[in-house]
Parts: structure tokens; C-alpha cells; sequence
């Protein structure tokens, strides 16, 4: 097998900021003009949950774009900032984010080799720089409001406040407010390796050069005795987490840890918390999606030593392991259907979201998922239809 090369610079110049918005759900602004620059929305009239201006739309090698609250970037910002809704698989984030350009180019995946390192011929090297950012802690008198938006009490934030802080990026000269900063670490030592960010508005982000190969947000609730931690639970971001301890306060213990993946899932960060850990066991509290349930089991398998091809094919998950081929299907529980064709050891647990709701935020909030009918045949073509017509009209 001939590994394939990824040159970020050429796929960047095949695939624009608008064609990986479009597929997000974005729609173009009509009302904020199209020249220079254009606008794409997502959500509908009554709630715009998010906002790009695009420049040079003509140009996607040129296209970058910026939010009204000063966040920036170009493509790769931006489906860093979505992993989770692209099924791909790769040892870090940058792996997937090479398979996802690649798809909207329609150039061949990269391939991956377990004996050999995945070859970029563009690598990533931004480190973080601690001194961009201004940070204070959380006032636990003064709590921002934007826990309350997400259904986390006072009492949750103040016991979470040592794992949290307020940062200003002193480089952002269109947004000179506070963000909340959830900390990366790798155990090693107490450095901070970057920050989750979450703001008003559901702005989300990473803090520049933050490490999320081998670095994580983590929520050590034991005061610092982590031998006599014993139950780690993994989430897919720091509210979720939080939110997860909330509904389930009363039959938690000290002995507990909470992690952020951050939206991503690298092996790194599992295997970086499990060694802080020696004696815990680890749990899936990933979402109820499809991404989140490849999270899982990904989690399994390296937790459980299995060396796992995971694929999508139409509506099932292909397996490959253990010299077994097999498919497990959706509305199912995944570890289900996996123990029944291969032996698990179950070093790894699971506490999930409740069925109904997407994520342990969304149960906390009362938000279940929102059900679509069927569609018939017709129907489908109608809506590919549809949405093959429509980009933009410049």
C-alpha cells in the first residue's frame, strides 16, 4: 500500500469555507448582501445560532471568515470547530480533518497504518502561547450567566470552580469581553496545554495551539489523591461533564474524576487521563449520536487492547476485528451487539444519556431530540433536490 500524502495548502484550495458551511446546515444571508463578502446563518429566522461573513467567495484558497464576537479562521478552523459531525476516524484530530477535506475535494482518503506513522507532508507545529491569553479565576459571587442558560446551578459551578477560568485573548481586536476557559492538561505536570472555550451566543472554540493529542480538561474531585480516584467519566465537552455530575450528584462519590475531550477524540487524551488514574475505571458518557457512539467504541477498543476497524456503510457500523467481520446497527446499544461477537473484558463502563436526549447538557436542560418522521422515497428526492439547488446565487 502507497500512503497518500496530504497537502493541506493544495486541498484548501479545492474546498471552501462555504462548501463544509453548507453541509453544516449554514444558509446564505441574502439580507447582508453578496459581494466582497457574504454571510451564511445557521438556524432559522427566529433563532440564529451562529453567523459567518465570508471574504473572497469566489476564491476558496483566499476564503476566510470571521463571527461578530471576533472569532476567526479559514476551512480547517472550521471543521476543527465540527468534528463531531463528520464520521471520520483517525489517531488525532488532525488525521480527521485530512479525511474530511479530502472528502469534499474528492481526493482519496489517507490511509493509516498501524506499523507506521501517518505521513503529512504539511504538519501542524502552533504551540500555545500562555501569555496571548488573560486569565482570572471564576468570582463565586459573581457567577456569568451563562451557566444558568445551561442549567447548571450555582452550587455546580462553585464545585467546579478550581477547573475553570475566565480568559480574554489579548490578540482578538474585535472582542475585548471574557470567554470561560476550561484548562488542558496532560498530567505530567500542572502546565496548562490550552483551553476548551465556550461564550455567549453558542460560541465554541479552542484556544490557539492547544494541545488536544495529549491533553485534556480534567476535573479531579478526589482533592488531589488520584490513587484513590476510582471512576473517570469521559464526555464529549466541559458542560457536558458538568452537567453530567449535576443529574447525578447523589450517587457520586470524591473518588470521581470528570474529562472534556473537547469534541474530538485522540487516544493520547484517553490513555494521558487513564495514567493520572491507575486505579479508576473508565466510563463512556459520550452523546447518543452516531459520532458519539464511534467515540465509544473506540474508547473499547483501545481501552480493551482490540485493534478495530470502524467504518460506516449506509445505515450500520462495519467492524472489523479480531479477524471478524460484522455490522452493528443503529437503536441497538453498540457494546451489545460487540460482546456478542467478540470476547470484552468490560475494563471500560458505560453511563450514557438518557435515549431521549442527545447529550447529558440537553438532558439537564429537558431538550429531548427532536424525532423527524420518515420520509418516503419521494420525499428524499425532493429534499436532494433541494439542496443541490441551493448554494449560493451570486
Amino acid at each position: 500500500m502507497t500512503d497518500y500524502k496530504v497537502n493541506f495548502k493544495d486541498l484548501k484550495a479545492k474546498v471552501g469555507i462555504d462548501d463544509v458551511a453548507y453541509a453544516l446546515g449554514y444558509r446564505l444571508d441574502r439580507k447582508a448582501g453578496v459581494g466582497r463578502y457574504m454571510e451564511l446563518v445557521l438556524g432559522d429566522g427566529k433563532e440564529k445560532r451562529d453567523a459567518l461573513v465570508i471574504c473572497h467567495p469566489q476564491d476558496k484558497a483566499s476564503q476566510r471568515f470571521f463571527r461578530r464576537d471576533g472569532s476567526k479562521g479559514d476551512v480547517v478552523t472550521l471543521i476543527r470547530e465540527n468534528l463531531n459531525a463528520f464520521n471520520v476516524s483517525g489517531k488525532d484530530e488532525w488525521q480527521k480533518i485530512a479525511k474530511v477535506l479530502s472528502r469534499f475535494a474528492n481526493m482519496p482518503e489517507p490511509e493509516y497504518r498501524e506499523d507506521r506513522e501517518y505521513v503529512q507532508s504539511v504538519r501542524y507545529h502552533a504551540t500555545f502561547d500562555s501569555s496571548r491569553y488573560e486569565v482570572k479565576p471564576i468570582n463565586p459571587d459573581k457567577i456569568p450567566a451563562i451557566f444558568q442558560q445551561r442549567g447548571l446551578s450555582d452550587e455546580t459551578v462553585r464545585t467546579f470552580a478550581p477547573f475553570i477560568r475566565l480568559i480574554r485573548d489579548r490578540k482578538n481586536e474585535n472582542f475585548d469581553g471574557y470567554n470561560i476557559g476550561f484548562p488542558y492538561t496532560n498530567g505530567e505536570n500542572n502546565q496548562v496545554r490550552g483551553y476548551e472555550m465556550r461564550g455567549y451566543g453558542g460560541y465554541k472554540s479552542k484556544a490557539a495551539g492547544s494541545d488536544s493529542s495529549s491533553s485534556a480538561w480534567v476535573a479531579d474531585l478526589s482533592g488531589g489523591n488520584q490513587q484513590a480516584v476510582k471512576n473517570v467519566f469521559f464526555c464529549e465537552s466541559a458542560f457536558d461533564a458538568m452537567a453530567f455530575y449535576q443529574q447525578n450528584q447523589s450517587l457520586l462519590k470524591n473518588d470521581t474524576a470528570l474529562a472534556s475531550l473537547g469534541g474530538t477524540f485522540s487516544d493520547g487524551q484517553v490513555q494521558g487521563v487513564m495514567k493520572r488514574f491507575p486505579n479508576a475505571r473508565p466510563f463512556d458518557c459520550f452523546d447518543n449520536d452516531l459520532a458519539g457512539r464511534i467515540y465509544g467504541l473506540r474508547m473499547l477498543s483501545l481501552l480493551e487492547d482490540i485493534p478495530m476497524r470502524i467504518n460506516k456503510v449506509e445505515d450500520v457500523i462495519r467492524i472489523e476485528a479480531k479477524g471478524k467481520t460484522f455490522n452493528l446497527v443503529q437503536g441497538r446499544s453498540f457494546l451489545e451487539q460487540l460482546s456478542e461477537q467478540l470476547s470484552i473484558r468490560y475494563k471500560m463502563g458505560q453511563w450514557l444519556p438518557p435515549k431521549a436526549f442527545k447529550d447529558w447538557n440537553d438532558c439537564l436542560l429537558n431538550k429531548p431530540i427532536d424525532i423527524k418522521p420518515s420520509l418516503s422515497q419521494e420525499d428524499r428526492k425532493n429534499n436532494l433536490a433541494e439542496r443541490r439547488n441551493a448554494g449560493p446565487k451570486l
